[in-house]
């Protein structure tokens, strides 16, 4: 079933468009995932061939113009656990059922492939990002609990959302279509289903 996104947003087709030095982008996971972890497309569905070219494509446009990206502490714990989920199940392939649990602990070697492959990806992102410190206290649990009940997001968007609305980034990298019913954002994107309903709905910029 198709999904029929409300976009709030402005979206910008990183296709057609050239970074600027003055842009602050946050990139979000996914466009992590695919531009740091060398073993994504083993995973059982592998990226797509825009999303392995068009996004790092995009990156490296946006470090030779001298943009500014950046990261957020959030990503990591996301960016870590879809890089352990698919070292799992790439050993699965091979070796059989196992549960999570039981990769973690029981698979001494597996864990310490795990373990390279996000320090690996998490020391690439800091090469070519400034961090978005956010404090997870009560008030950001309440606000993103507000958010929640208005935008259909999911836990760690609700989080990164709240600390970059704090930090004044407007601009995201993302194949994540949830970000464009976020009011007063920028989605940049390749994500073709995002960009046709942006269009259809008076929202694709061109810059």
């Amino acid at each position: 079933m198709a999904v029929n996104y409300n976009v709030l947003a402005n979206v910008i087709d990183i296709r057609l468009d050239a970074p600027k030095p003055d842009d602050i982008f946050l990139v979000d996971t996914n466009v992590w995932y695919w531009l740091t972890y060398t073993r994504a497309s083993q995973a059982p569905q592998p990226p797509r061939t825009y999303q392995i070219n068009d996004y790092p494509a995009y990156i490296a446009k946006a470090l030779s113009a001298k943009s500014s990206l950046r990261s957020c502490g959030l990503s990591f714990a996301e960016l870590a656990h879809r890089i352990e989920k698919t070292e799992k199940d790439i050993y699965i392939r091979s070796s059989g059922n196992i549960g999570s649990k039981e990769y973690r602990h029981n698979c001494a070697s597996e864990r310490t492939n795990v373990v390279a492959e996000v320090q690996a990806a998490w020391g690439q992102v800091k090469t070519m990002t400034d961090t978005v410190d956010v404090r997870v206290d009560e008030s950001l649990t309440d606000a993103a609990l507000l958010r929640f009940a208005t935008q259909p997001l999911d836990g760690y968007d609700l989080f990164i959302l709240e600390a970059i609305s704090s930090a004044g980034v407007v601009n995201v990298i993302t194949d994540d279509g949830d970000y464009v019913i976020v009011p007063g954002l920028q989605v940049f994107t390749a994500n073709q289903n995002v960009i046709s309903a942006a269009q259809n709905q008076g929202k694709l910029l061109t810059r």
